[in-house]
């Protein structure tokens, strides 16, 4: 059994108060079974989320991790083209 099905048995029986209320427990009982399904949807699209937002966020530090090694790479071939620039200068 949930939590939610313990605290809202709990909050059922809160509610009746007493014996005599039983046909508001029974009644309520369809409601409280039905919200109960919808917060455990909820609960289950929360943790998806969450999954998929750890997911995503983890891509993104791949790409930023790529795109840092990418710059570094572009900025030493941008050296060495400068040097060989340089050379060829030179032996004019």
């Amino acid at each position: 059994m949930s939590f939610v099905t313990l605290t809202l048995r709990r909050a059922s029986s809160i509610v009746a108060g007493t014996d005599h209320c039983t046909q508001y427990t029974l009644m309520a009982d369809p409601q409280l079974q039905l919200l109960e399904q919808k917060i455990d949807e909820l609960i289950s699209l929360c943790n998806q989320l969450n999954r998929e937002n750890q997911a995503l966020k983890a891509d993104s530090a791949g790409w930023r991790s790529e795109r840092q090694e990418l710059m570094e790479k572009n900025e030493l071939a941008r050296t060495r083209v400068e040097a060989m620039i340089n050379r060829l200068r030179e032996m004019e």
